[in-house]
């Protein structure tokens, strides 16, 4: 596969400022505001208070370098990620890589229908099973009109979801606002022990997903083609951190909104350890309509997650087989594992918190080749990496690694 060479006019008056809402990076943040992070955050909140909300900045400041990083890639060199990977690593470990990707991009995926189940549990009562085959089958529908009508109507469905999101998860802290001073108190970093470890690493690996670092290079790149003017080039990323800043803060704050809704209104409630335990709490807390919106703001977490995951996949398996499914297939097929947790029995919320696990092993394998890439001259060319700038990508992703380790050895020695 060789980089796109799509020349486009120069990037002045109109054309110039409709590049401050790009679009692709909205698309890559709605990994960051997914059913996992509700999960986790919401467990944060109701179990420690306000102790983990420097948790929730500290990786959303991680998250704004690590996809500013991925679409600069995709922007500077005209391929993705997976496919710079698949020209540089033979055969044998080609197909190695592309599996360990396609598992967390599985693991991804059966995350987010499960999740849109339990909105649908939560909402119409529908059985989890059926719910799953529902939001399997809405989300088919939003990847035809990706297919149909190409990426700008993806990106504006995708767009739309995330403002039900936000106003789903943030409306209740409007019923109940959090407390000033202890939401201030909750920026200094510390612990409370080896619980309080365990959720952080949890928070960041539901934060930092490796399908997006994957994907948002190839939606970068997909967007705006590769410019044979390098002019042109540099203004497209210049750009992009205007995207990536907006919709990784919008992101952040919804994730915080989550947890300060669990600190100021489901502090010390038994059963808020599973989402439809959170839901009922703040049902009965903050009125029966904020319980509607919240489940809303689940369901449209689900729905837009899991056409977005799928998205990642048929990335990943292009970039490193060279090798192609259709969308509307790859669906199906991915559609099964989710499926048959939901058929088995298995507690949603549980099968949650094991795929943000599953989903730690796959962060390595995506960020650091991501953060070499971009400190290589013979790979970005004038758009390397500064140094403060490689500084930040190496701490940021040793930080990354580390907490996922630490969640990793925690849940396999059996602590909580």
């Amino acid at each position: 596969m060789v980089a796109r060479t799509l020349q486009k006019p120069p990037l002045t008056g109109r054309r110039w400022s409709r590049l401050l809402l790009m679009g692709p990076a909205f698309v890559a943040a709605i990994a960051y505001v997914d059913p996992g992070n509700v999960a986790a955050n919401l467990t944060a909140g109701a179990n420690y208070g306000y102790l983990l909300v420097w948790v929730l900045v500290a990786a959303n400041a991680m998250a704004v370098l690590v996809q500013y990083q991925s679409a600069k890639l995709g922007l500077a060199t005209g391929l993705s990620l997976p496919e710079i990977l698949g020209k540089r690593l033979g055969n044998g470990k080609r197909r190695l890589y592309w599996l360990q990707a396609e598992v967390v991009a599985g693991a991804t995926d059966m995350a987010e229908v499960i999740g849109g189940a339990v909105a649908l549990n939560l909402l119409f009562g529908l059985p989890l099973l059926a719910g799953g085959l529902l939001i399997g089958l809405a989300s088919m529908l939003l990847l035809a009109l990706q297919t149909a009508r190409g990426q700008k109507s993806f990106e504006y469905a995708i767009l739309t979801l995330l403002g039900v999101i936000a106003v789903g998860f943030m409306s209740g802290l409007f019923v109940n606002p959090p407390d000033g001073p202890s939401t201030l108190g909750g920026l200094v970093p510390r612990f409370e022990g080896t619980d309080t470890v365990l959720l952080a690493a949890s928070m960041l690996g539901a934060t930092v997903m490796p399908h997006a670092i994957y994907l948002h290079s190839a939606l970068a790149r997909d967007r705006h083609g590769f410019p044979e003017d390098p002019a042109v080039r540099t203004r497209l990323i210049r750009a992009t951190r205007f995207d990536v800043a907006g919709a990784l803060m919008l992101a952040g704050v919804v994730n915080i909104a989550m947890l300060l809704l669990a600190a100021s209104s489901l502090r010390g409630i038994e059963g808020t350890d599973t989402i439809a335990g959170a839901h009922a709490a703040v049902s009965t807390a903050l009125g029966p309509v904020i319980g509607v919106v919240f489940a809303v703001g689940l369901l449209a977490s689900g729905l837009a997650s899991t056409s977005v995951g799928c998205y990642a996949g048929a990335t990943i398996m292009g970039g490193l087989l060279k090798f192609r499914v259709p969308l509307l297939t790859r669906r199906v097929i991915t559609l099964i594992p989710a499926l048959l947790v939901l058929g088995a029995g298995i507690e949603p919320t549980l099968a949650l918190v094991l795929s943000q696990v599953l989903l730690s092993f796959g962060i390595p394998f995506a960020l650091i080749p991501l953060i070499r890439l971009t400190g290589k001259r013979d790979v970005m060319g004038i758009h390397t990496d500064s140094l403060p700038l490689k500084i930040a990508g190496w701490t940021s992703a040793t930080l990354i690694v580390g907490l996922n380790t630490v969640l990793i050895l925690l849940t396999f020695s059996g602590q909580s």
